[in-house]
């Protein structure tokens, strides 16, 4: 796993996160802000610095949760994993606000497990949103997931991860194994007016670009290699799903 040597924040600064409230414990390498989400607040405790990069929360995060909000048929009644929990503020954000059945997952990382469950009970989330411990590229430690919802912002930023991030993606498309037998797939709705197939399993991405449009495209293509549709929303979010010849 590439290790980041600078704390994101750096890359923001100036920027507007919707956040206030901040505080630091000097002892800690840890931060608390409040952080203003659609129609709710969360108090969030983030590491100041992590080599793993589960950071203060990335400007995508609060537009990620805009977008949902605006599009939520898309994702009500669904079982969703999000991967790069990171503190897990967009999973606290959707179980309080949609009651989502949603699993945080992240690096292999005591910490930032932790952390993820400090911020659920900072939140009157009891008990904790439950959370898988996988690194990218590696054996999931489930073998047939059964989450037909997988969702993720800003997780791009690791250009050499891409291909472990995709082996992972393709495999929790291509195993998922609904519990429920009746789950009609694909599920027909509405977006921007057009119909949308969005199929059981998908994957909702939204990447706010920080890094080039080569590098950025690596990702695509690789996904498209792999077996995987990439389409683009708009908004910078992206739906990905297993190509129509492999379902």
């Amino acid at each position: 796993m590439d290790i980041a040597l600078f704390s994101p924040s750096s890359l923001f600064a100036g920027d507007d996160d919707s956040s206030d409230g901040e505080t630091t414990d000097p002892s800690q390498s840890f931060v608390e802000r409040n952080h203003q989400f659609p129609g709710i607040e969360l108090h969030i405790r983030e590491f100041g610095f992590h080599q793993l990069n589960a950071n203060l929360l990335w400007p995508g995060t609060f537009s990620f949760a805009d977008w949902l909000v605006q599009h939520r048929q898309l994702i009500e009644k669904r079982r969703c994993l999000e991967i790069g929990s990171g503190t897990g503020a967009l999973a606290i954000f959707l179980k309080k606000e949609f009651g989502l059945d949603i699993t945080t997952s992240d690096y292999d990382d005591q910490e930032i497990e932790d952390n993820i469950a400090h911020n659920c009970i900072a939140n009157k989330i009891i008990p904790s949103l439950p959370h898988v411990k996988h690194t990218w590229g590696d054996e999931f430690p489930i073998a047939e997931p059964d989450w037909d919802l997988i969702i993720a912002s800003d997780i791009l930023l690791y250009v050499k991860q891409y291909p472990n991030l995709i082996k992972s993606l393709a495999f929790l498309l291509k195993t998922y194994k609904p519990k429920d037998t009746n789950v009609v797939s694909p599920l027909e709705c509405k977006l921007n007016g057009e119909d949308t197939g969005l199929p059981r399993p998908v994957f909702l991405m939204s990447w706010r670009r920080r890094i080039g449009k080569d590098d950025e495209s690596l990702f695509f293509t690789g996904c498209e290699e792999a077996g995987l549709e990439v389409k683009h929303l708009g908004n910078r979010v992206y739906c990905i799903k297993l190509r129509e010849t492999n379902l």
